[in-house]
């Protein structure tokens, strides 16, 4: 058993970074090239131009083969531009005449009169006509075609009239009746953000949750630390509990609060006053001494804490959670051998979680060989990989959302929008030790060694198909980290006899965190005890039976039937008899780097 921690402020040994000296001409080669990468990361924004470059160049080729798709591109811009031509002359001194774009952004009426019409219009034809480009490279390979349109919509969202003053009635208007006190506050949001940017501060907005105050408020303790996580049992809400206590594991690239944010969005408080003993995995936020860490630090230091539940609540099985790739890393050690020392699982559920990774979605387009070339060029030099630049990345999914939408309404209209607990957990980023992400990446994204049936963990390949635990799966409809067709095929993998697959509405994070009642919720779901029944995706949306409201509920009716029907006394905090003493209150340190 791993030696526990005995002092809340005892120190946590720092992992050895294991650096070679530079010796053979490979090596040498391989930190130039690194080198080469980072710096070229700085002039790219650590995007791979030969990526890029290739899928432009397999647009071209397809292109070049087909004369009549050339004539028709030419055609078809002329046409457009001389409808657009057209269509502002009828609009000078017109009465308002509809731009015929079906953008949400150009929905007022507003945008149907002179000059603003025209911009929506033309923009409309252009985007058109751009869309028509990418379809007449029919033939590109599917990367290549995912590659293209993703550069496209980046060039449309950035070039839209609705994102500038000049072009756009409806700031104009605010400006004017501001008599531009808008543009005065939007001036002051710009530099208080520049100012918290070069201090490294968080987002004024984000201020107002601090953690242990507004959010990771549900009272628990500290019972185990280690190296790279801190263990956390929660106290008992009720006079008797579920023998089964629930162990959650959420993904290392997140500060596990996503899970406990403020008390009517809790998911873990919600667990406790049910009846539920919950155990949350903390990770640590690692700096460049972590360097070297690698999956198999991650996975050891994760059945430790499986070991001390079993500790904790002696000769119970365990409900086991994983959430994003949290649930991989879960799927991946309950795969595994298990020692004697280790409880039985009463159930594996996993939130928004890939196993299969041969349908990335959207995140495809950051993974290659030569972006990871980059990627590690990068993380090399730092030793961990920054929470911005994974911010960046996901931003890069979602322009229009999560880049022009928020700063056209903070530095034009000159309104921060209202921070809520969510806003501030997504501010409150972690980094990637530079081993452990490459690892993933590559073996993971890239390989897809898990669902292949390749994946080893201390040398000894382990199986999918050996997981005969109960499983409840839940994907999210609009998730662009784990699209829920990806989630969907978890199922095929492995061996489970009782199986339940839900899809509720939202996207990966919003979808998950959904409250225990929620109008705007939806959910569909499906249990299987027969293992040979077997439905495509689309078979599977038509035949699930759809419910309004959270799915919260509805897990939690699972997780009671699931366990031992006789309530008992809430087990003790912590375990002194076999060294696992509360260290020290929730939420912990770990969350507060």
């Amino acid at each position: 058993m791993a030696k526990k921690s005995s002092e809340p402020s005892a120190p946590v040994k720092e992992v050895e970074i294991r650096r070679s000296p530079i010796g053979t001409d490979s090596e040498l080669r391989q930190q130039i090239e690194r080198a080469l990468y980072a710096q070229l990361a700085l002039v790219t924004g650590g995007l791979a131009p030969d990526d890029y470059a290739r899928a432009w160049w397999d647009w071209y080729l397809q292109l070049a083969a087909k004369p009549d798709k050339r004539l028709a591109l030419a055609r078809s811009a002329i046409e457009k531009t001389f409808e657009s031509w057209q269509f502002a002359v009828r609009a000078v001194g017109c009465q308002p005449l509809n731009h015929q774009h079906d953008s949400p952004e150009f929905g007022g009426d507003t945008w149907n009169e002179w000059p603003f019409n025209i911009f929506a219009h033309a923009y409309g034809n252009w985007a058109s006509w751009w869309q028509e480009a990418l379809d007449a490279g029919a033939g590109m390979s599917e990367r290549n075609a995912r590659i293209a349109s993703f550069v496209s919509r980046q060039i449309l969202d950035a070039a839209s009239p609705a994102n500038f003053l000049h072009t756009n009635p409806d700031l104009l208007e605010q400006t004017r009746a501001e008599s531009g006190q808008n543009l005065v506050r939007g001036f002051r949001n710009w530099f208080e953000d520049l100012e918290r940017m070069l201090r490294g501060g968080r987002p004024v907005s984000a201020g107002r949750f601090e953690i242990g105050k507004q959010v990771a408020v549900t009272p628990g303790k500290v019972v185990f630390r280690n190296r790279l996580i801190e263990l956390i049992q929660y106290s008992a809400q009720t006079p008797s509990v579920y023998a089964e206590p629930i162990l959650i594991v959420p993904a290392w690239i997140m500060k596990y609060y996503i899970l406990d944010l403020s008390p009517q969005n809790s998911l873990v408080r919600y667990l406790v006053e049910h009846g539920h003993t919950v155990f949350m995995v903390s990770w640590k936020n690692p700096t460049a001494a972590d360097c070297d860490v690698g999956l198999d630090d991650y996975l050891q230091c994760f059945r430790e804490a499986f070991q001390a539940v079993g500790a904790i609540a002696p000769d119970r099985k365990v409900h086991a959670v994983g959430y994003c790739i949290g649930g991989t890393l879960l799927t991946i050690a309950a795969a595994a051998v298990r020692g004697a020392a280790e409880p039985q699982l009463a159930s594996l559920c996993l939130l928004a979680s890939l196993i299969d990774f041969s349908e990335p979605g959207e995140l495809s387009v950051f993974i290659s060989p030569s972006q990871l070339a980059m990627l590690e060029g990068v993380m090399h030099g730092a030793g961990v990989l920054s929470s911005d630049r994974m911010a960046a990345a996901f931003t890069l999914l979602r322009t229009k959302d999560l880049l022009w939408r928020p700063a056209i309404d903070t530095y034009v209209r000159g309104v921060r929008p209202e921070p809520n607990d969510l806003m501030a957990w997504n501010a409150d980023g972690t980094r990637m030790p530079c081993r452990m992400h490459s690892e993933y990446l590559n073996r993971l994204y890239l390989k897809n060694e898990l669902a292949r049936g390749e994946f080893t963990v201390a040398g000894h390949r382990i199986a999918l198909s050996s997981l005969h635990t109960p499983m409840f799966v839940v994907a999210t409809e609009t998730d662009h980290v784990a699209p829920w067709q990806a989630v969907y095929k978890i199922r095929g993998l492995t061996q489970s006899p009782d199986y339940t697959f839900l899809l509720t509405s939202g996207g990966h994070n919003a979808g998950i965190v959904s409250g225990q009642v929620n109008a705007r919720r939806r959910y569909r779901k499906m249990s299987w005890l027969n293992r040979s029944e077997t439905l495509t995706p689309e078979e599977w949306v038509k035949s699930a039976s759809r419910h309004p409201g959270s799915w919260w509920p509805e897990w939690q009716r699972w997780l009671s039937a699931h366990s031992n029907p006789k309530r008992m006394s809430p087990p003790s905090v912590g375990n002194t008899e076999a060294g696992y003493s509360p260290l020290e209150n929730s939420p912990g340190h770990y969350v507060q780097e």
